[in-house]
């Protein structure tokens, strides 16, 4: 039986904690084609304002109902067609809530190759299973109760017996009470233990806190589990989930108990342990492992996820003309000089490390080229050779008061260098030097940049190689997509790739926007896209709030204001006395009075609005076009550098975070080792994001390690 829409609107409500009306007006509005990014944002009057975070997770709970609805249904008519569907098994089949019980109730109809109990089944035990089964008290012996299931093919009374055995086993394994009763306290009281392989070859010794390895179920962290899970994957641990004998048990005799007094006692109690030991406790940690493992990995995607959208959301430096350098020894650091819009100015490399060592002569062309083109940023990709390019770079700045450097994240720039975008984007560089070109580029916008780039290339979190990679990428899109609506984009200098994460749009309307405007020499005027091939009504909706129009022939088109509220936003206008190109104090005086006046409940009522949009309008015409990455704290740039034998315990710095995981943050203070901020010493509820930037005291420094320990002051 599949659920209605209200059903499954109520369960979403109570799983979420959200009103029954709220859920079911966001399934409408996604059921008929909308975005979340558009319906956070522009249908906030229907869904009673649920964020983009809670229509995520309304998205992902809804088809998790729908596909444990199909499966009910396919479930239902497989054992119909059987002829075994009985009315208390469809009510229990129809009331099942998980994926898990509903998999329990179908297994033992469930088609299976041939098993020992099937063979039995053939040769005539089945009834005899059933004595074992029901334990009735009789006078007969074992041998008589036997007799009549010799033929043929079962010439002994033992045959017969552990052929019923066999049947009682795969019973009492495939019944849904004693596997759902038996995961419970496996996932309760359990025990994971590993144990290196004999013979293994762990070079790095990289599993060896896992050597000799027993912990209780509850108690496994997630990246515990992932990296159990990899050493078993690499053949270094075996791993075995240990459940006690008393609760296997416990389990089992719940529906399936030995009576003493009946002959079929000792038939029974055999049957359980076999099926335990041979059927159920296998299976059971396969479910166990199973369900640790989605844990572990859900939660290292969000993980991932929360450390990619601090990344992205971190705040562009803009206005500057930046100097990239990718950090090489042998081959060099290439350098790139980007314009203040990102164009590429002029390339070139220079070898300041070993083999050729040519610093001074390194530092006179950074020289040139800073005076040449007016640079006021370096940014130095933190891979190789980074901390030593890193003193070129403080050399070269600390005798200029308006030259600065830092550090960014040169991850996937090698991935994007080889791309069909880049060779689109800088068909007359070499693939080397397009890196420099990305990492310069990554200060001025990270996210313009970083979206060119496939999100699990970027390298933020723990064991991103270890998880589901459809869940992990589905997720990680998720976030680059809620950024860039989030962010907008300027539709006349966005790349053909941010262009993609825009609500309605795609890969090849991206394509055709970017072909449009630069055959018709840029684009005017939001209405002006519906000029773009394939860019019809339905798209348009879903995106033109997202994209900007920048100096074009109506101001409005550079805000976040939809164009079905420009009627709305023009009586507001009007009330307050603006033209939609005011000075941006005048236009927040203006509001502002505008709402001392009346505030937004009574001023909706009047215009016939929601209140909602209403807010959402306002706060735009107040504040045309506010990057919210603004309200973040800007990156820390740097013009001198420290060395690990710089620091004392004691000291304090600013930091910015650059990695977050389960035990705590890794934090660059300016030296060549990131320092770890454990959770041990971290403020309760203390949320850390990757960009953010904080005050750090320094509790130890082990420099033969290249350890950091940091805490808060």
């Amino acid at each position: 039986m599949r659920d209605n829409p209200l059903d499954i609107a109520a369960k979403i409500a109570k799983e979420l904690g959200i009103g029954a009306a709220q859920a079911n007006a966001a399934i409408e509005l996604l059921d008929a084609g909308n975005t979340l990014p558009f319906i956070a944002r522009y249908r906030k009057e229907a869904t009673r304002g649920l964020d983009e975070d809670q229509l995520r997770r309304l998205t992902e709970s809804l088809e998790r109902l729908r596909a444990l609805d199909e499966r009910r249904a396919t479930v239902l008519a497989s054992i119909e067609e059987q002829g075994k569907l009985t009315d208390a098994l469809r009510a229990q089949i129809d009331g099942a809530q998980t994926m898990t019980v509903l998999e329990d109730l179908y297994l033992p109809y469930k088609p299976k190759r041939r098993t020992r109990a099937m063979i039995a089944r053939e040769r005539g035990l089945d009834e005899l299973a059933q004595q074992i089964l029901a334990q009735p008290k009789t006078a007969k012996t074992l041998a008589q109760v036997v007799q009549p299931y010799l033929n043929e093919q079962v010439s002994t009374e033992e045959e017969a017996l552990a052929g019923a055995r066999d049947i009682v086993a795969e019973t009492i394994s495939d019944h849904a009470g004693v596997r759902g009763a038996l995961r419970e306290k496996a996932l309760r009281w359990g025990l994971l233990r590993s144990a290196k392989i004999a013979d293994a070859v762990d070079e790095k010794r990289t599993f060896e806190l896992y050597y000799a390895y027993e912990v209780a179920l509850p108690r496994l962290k997630p990246y515990q589990i992932l990296a159990i899970n990899r050493g078993e994957g690499e053949k270094v641990l075996r791993v075995h989930v240990d459940v006690a004998e008393r609760d296997w048990r416990a389990a089992v005799e719940q529906h399936f108990h030995a009576d003493r007094r009946s002959l079929m006692a000792e038939q029974l109690e055999m049957a359980i342990v076999d099926a335990a030991n041979r059927l159920l406790l296998p299976a059971i940690e396969r479910d166990v492992r199973r369900t640790l493992t989605e844990t572990a990995e859900s939660h290292a995607i969000e993980v991932f996820a929360n450390n990619l959208r601090g990344l992205l959301l971190q705040p562009p430096l803009q206005g500057r003309v930046v100097l990239g350098i990718d950090p090489g020894y042998r081959t060099g650091c290439k350098i790139a000089v980007v314009d203040a819009r990102g164009g590429v100015l002029t390339t070139t490399t220079i070898y300041p490390h070993a083999p050729q060592n040519q610093w001074a002569s390194a530092l006179e062309t950074l020289h040139k080229l800073v005076k040449a083109h007016g640079v006021s940023l370096i940014t130095i990709g933190n891979g190789t050779a980074s901390r030593e390019t890193e003193r070129l770079a403080a050399e070269l700045t600390r005798d200029q008061d308006e030259l600065y450097y830092m550090i960014v994240s040169e991850a996937g720039a090698s991935v994007y260098s080889a791309s069909t975008l880049a060779r689109a984007e800088l068909p007359d560089l070499d693939v080397s030097l397009r890196g420099a070109v990305s990492i310069a580029r990554r200060a001025q916008d990270p996210l313009a940049e970083l979206v060119k780039i496939d999100a699990k290339a970027i390298g933020i979190g723990m064991y991103q190689h270890d998880v589901d990679q459809k869940a992990l990428a589905r997720s990680l899109d998720g976030v680059v997509e809620f950024v860039v609506n989030r962010v907008g984009v300027d539709v006349n200098t966005a790349s053909p790739a941010l262009l993609t994460y825009v609500a309605g749009i795609g890969e090849k309307l991206a394509q055709n926007i970017v072909a449009y405007r630069q055959t018709s020499g840029g684009i005017g005027s939001r209405a002006e896209l519906r000029k773009v091939t394939g860019l019809g009504a339905r798209a348009f909706e879903q995106a033109a709030g997202f994209l900007r129009v920048i100096g074009g022939v109506q101001p409005l088109d550079a805000t976040a204001i939809h164009p079905e509220s420009y009627p709305l936003a023009a009586e507001v206008l009007k009330r307050a006395s603006l033209k939609p190109d005011a000075p941006r104090q005048e236009r927040e005086d203006a509001i502002a009075g505008l709402l001392e006046a009346q505030p937004v409940s009574a001023l909706a009522e009047v215009l016939g609005a929601g209140e909602l949009t209403l807010a959402d309008v306002l706060e735009q015409l107040a504040r045309p076009g506010r990057d919210p990455r603004a309200d973040l704290p800007p990156p820390i740039l740097r013009s001198d550098v420290l060395s690990m034998e710089d620091l004392q315990p004691g000291m304090r710095l600013s930091g910015t975070v650059r990695n977050v995981v389960d035990f705590g943050a890794f934090i660059d203070i300016g030296v060549k080792q990131d320092g770890l901020l454990h959770r041990s010493q971290m403020t309760p509820g203390m949320a850390l994001t990757v960009g953010t930037v904080l005050e750090v005291a320094i509790l130890g420094i082990e420099i033969e390690r290249g350890r950091i320990q940091l805490g808060l002051p």
